[in-house]
């Protein structure tokens, strides 16, 4: 089962990378990732975008996982974002957990940052365990889902977008955020 596990995340963190040959390249297709996400989030709410202006930061991130009955995994890109210092700081994402559910689904997640501890740590530790239960059955903009995830990460707030997918979970699950050596040293 460890064995089967590591394949699937290996799958997706593979499947999840950009497809595009440079570092430049790269970048800019999470900063488009990023406008349309954050248009996508304002649309589904206009408060958001009073809360990021008001925030220290924000993050967005383009997510793919697979539910396969007990275990979860995922794995993706995003840049972190800090209001006071324009800065971008660009990150990769990894997920593994545990509990009932079945599917795959792309996602995008948006952090807030409300304390610069909050964000700072973020950034530079990247750690989130979290429990998640969702349903969704969506295809491009057909479809429904509902979520809900609760973070342990004071000063933060969560949202989550599903894309496209079908999947019924309810995990717990670890997840790691990192920064990529790759885009923020080139």
């Amino acid at each position: 089962m460890v064995k089967q596990l590591a394949a699937i995340f290996l799958l997706i963190s593979l499947a999840s990378q950009t497809m595009a040959n440079t570092s430049e390249q790269q970048r800019e297709k999470i900063n488009n990732m990023r406008s349309e996400v954050l248009e996508k989030f304002y649309r589904e709410d206009p408060q958001i975008r009073s809360e990021i202006n008001s925030a220290v930061g924000y993050a967005t991130f383009s997510n793919i996982g697979i539910n396969l009955v007990f275990f979860s995994a995922a794995g993706g890109n995003g840049v972190a974002h800090n209001n006071r210092t324009g800065k971008d700081t660009y990150m990769n994402m990894a997920s593994a957990g545990v509990g009932l559910g079945l599917g795959v689904k792309d996602f995008r997640a948006l952090f807030v940052f409300h304390t610069p501890r909050a964000y700072q740590q973020f950034v530079d530790m990247g750690w989130d365990f979290s429990g998640q239960a969702d349903a969704a059955a969506k295809s491009t903009d057909r479809g429904d889902e509902g979520s809900s995830a609760v973070s342990v990460l004071p000063g933060v707030s969560i949202y989550q977008l599903t894309e496209a997918g079908l999947a019924l979970q309810a995990t717990l699950q670890g997840t790691k955020y990192w920064k990529s050596q790759k885009l923020n040293n080139e």
